[in-house]
């Protein structure tokens, strides 16, 4: 399994796209002059949610080695090759946990104000969304395929830009930090236990299509 693992982890950092990183940045600076020190939140968000599509885009590298040959033929469990891959989004989690308090830091340096309540929303976010995230894609792709997942994931960006739309002209960052803070906790143990649940759906849809594959 830690091979598989290792695999995952590597084709996740070779896969970045430097152009991505760029447009980041210029969407940080954007958010700076628009959000102010709230801007680690969003910010936040959008890496988190960049995290959880780039755990997801790792099986298109898969599909053009055509990695599923040489996993088949391998002598390892459904379970270890399927766990294999849920381990390896949490070992994501540090590099989505690290740069939001970095995209923290950079608005409180710069504004000279430190706002204990949007970091702590901030890295909320960072661990929960890309849970959240590959929680609902990877089922659709050991079920149904990689393009299936894709499309899912696709869909999920929506809600997540009306949260963020909704705060910005509606709430306000003030009612969006208050009240997020106090449902973090219970959301985050809800992500757990679906990102649990998740692997186990993940399990069968997998263990199905191989059988299939092998007849």
């Amino acid at each position: 399994m830690r091979g598989l693992i290792y695999k995952d982890i590597t084709i996740f950092f070779k896969d970045i796209d430097k152009r991505l990183i760029l447009l980041v940045i210029g969407v940080i600076a954007l958010l700076m002059v628009n959000t102010g020190v709230y801007a680690g939140i969003f910010a936040s968000v959008m890496l988190a949610m960049t995290i959880g599509m780039q755990n997801i885009m790792s099986f298109a590298s898969d599909e053009k080695a055509d990695w599923k040959k040489y996993q088949l033929a391998m002598p390892v469990s459904t379970a270890s090759v399927v766990a294999g891959k849920y381990i390896s989004v949490i070992c994501t989690l540090a590099v989505s946990l690290v740069g939001s308090i970095l995209l923290n830091l950079l608005p409180a340096v710069v504004f000279q104000s430190f706002h204990a309540i949007a970091w702590g929303v901030s890295v909320a976010a960072a661990l929960i969304i890309p849970l959240l995230w590959t929680g609902i894609c990877l089922p659709f792709t050991y079920w149904f395929g990689f393009r299936t997942a894709q499309t899912m994931g696709l869909l999920t960006v929506i809600p997540m830009v009306y949260f963020i739309k909704y705060f910005e002209d509606g709430a306000g960052f003030s009612a969006m930090t208050s009240s997020v803070t106090s449902y973090a906790v219970v959301a985050g143990a809800a992500v757990i236990v679906f990102f649990g649940l998740s692997m186990i759906v993940s399990m069968i849809g997998y263990n199905k299509r191989r059988v299939s594959t092998l007849r």
